[in-house]
């Protein structure tokens, strides 16, 4: 996509080294991070310097290229994967990304691993690409149709939750390429980005994208979804996902199940968009999550006003998924920019509040009208899971 005319992508390699856009430092600030080594990857991923389960699959495998330059052992490898994979653990694409490069070097020798790991990491950043630019062609027919069906009013509302655009991918992006290429062919849209606390990606993200690709778009606080879907203000929501089930569940930022609700309470179509690569095909339904509530002063914020993942670590069953339980401060802080253009920090909880904060929920399939990936478009069901599994691609 395209920053003030300029052509960029989330992540980009060349001559020099690796690249990312800065997300903690959005909107206020364009900033490039250097990404030298495993450890700058897998600091990246854990502060969300990078975010979105693509994106965080694509640059993990390019962290574990940069680890076998180090140690190309059998146990360095096993080290490296398991040492990125640990760094956001709900993301079904990271553990994904880890096993493509493992499988394309773990029978090479150890002097060709670091070179095999990079080019497979290469492979991956353009085939997301692609596999973007499919979901959103057909998300785009999909919107399209809705829009037919209500008789070509003046304009489709959208509503979207989180950051499922190019920010999240390396490039094009999810639900967010399904309102891109809709736009691009000429369909009336208009775009309501919810703010997604705590750590406010919509805000932060979605509308700064939106609004740089000339998207017509209103930012709006979290509960006002349901408000505007009462009032026949919404008449499709899209989201992507970090995590789908083989039933079609979907795991998705915290508040994506509330939309859901609101969504079916008011007829309105729900829709994910994700690459094939977010379906976890062991899991079947559930999640679990038993994240202690923490003291406000617990965790770590790490640099740049980013926030930092809780010391808790994320818990599971053999039935459901990890849900990531991260810093109680980004509940009881909100970070912005200050008068004099500065980050500011500044605390919205009494001092020494309990606060909890799980990152992702479940929306189950039954609440969700349908799931667009590279292959088209599917129902929400074993059934439909299935179809996609089956088909070549």
């Amino acid at each position: 996509m395209k920053i003030d005319g300029h052509p960029y992508r989330s992540l980009w390699r060349d001559e020099r080294g690796l690249f990312a856009i800065d997300q903690t430092r959005l909107p206020h600030e364009f900033v490039i991070a250097e990404l030298r080594d495993m450890a700058d990857v897998a600091q990246a991923i854990r502060v969300m310097v990078v975010r979105g389960a693509p994106l965080i699959g694509v640059t993990a495998a390019y962290g574990l290229a940069l680890g076998l330059r180090a140690d190309a052992s059998d146990a360095g490898l096993a080290s490296a994967s398991a040492y990125l994979a640990a760094t956001r653990p709900t993301a079904v694409n990271l553990r994904w990304a880890l096993g493509q490069v493992t499988s394309a070097v773990q029978s090479l020798a150890q002097a060709d691993r670091a070179d095999a790991a990079l080019a497979c990491a290469d492979a991956l950043a353009e085939a997301d690409v692609r596999t973007n630019a499919a979901i959103g062609a057909h998300g785009a027919a999909l919107l399209r149709q809705r829009w037919v069906a209500l008789g070509q009013p003046d304009r489709l509302e959208v509503l979207t939750h989180c950051n499922a655009g190019w920010l999240a991918c390396v490039d094009w992006g999810t639900a967010l390429a399904v309102i891109y290429r809709a736009f691009d062919d000429g369909l009336p849209l208009h775009v309501w980005a919810d703010e997604t606390r705590p750590r406010n990606q919509g805000a932060s993200l979605t509308t700064w994208e939106l609004m740089r690709h000339g998207v017509p778009c209103t930012l709006i606080a979290d509960n006002a979804g349901g408000h505007l879907m009462r009032a026949g203000r919404v008449q499709a929501c899209i989201v992507g996902a970090d995590r789908v089930s083989a039933g079609g569940d979907v795991c998705n930022k915290i508040g994506t199940y509330l939309k859901a609700l609101a969504a079916a309470d008011n007829e309105v179509p729900f829709y994910a968009a994700l690459p094939l690569s977010t379906v976890d095909w062991q899991w079947h339904d559930g999640a679990f999550w038993t994240g202690e509530v923490a003291d406000a002063k617990a965790g770590s914020t790490g640099s740049g006003g980013s926030g930092g993942c809780a010391d808790a670590a994320p818990t599971s069953d053999r039935q459901g998924i990890e849900v990531e339980e991260r810093s109680p401060l980004e509940v009881t802080e909100l970070w912005g920019r200050g008068d004099d253009g500065t980050p500011t920090r500044i605390q919205i909880a009494p001092e020494g509040a309990r606060a909890a904060n799980p990152a992702f929920d479940v929306t189950p399939a039954r609440l969700v009208t349908g799931l667009i990936s590279e292959l088209g478009v599917t129902e929400a069901s074993v059934a439909g899971m299935a179809r996609w599994r089956q088909q070549p691609g």
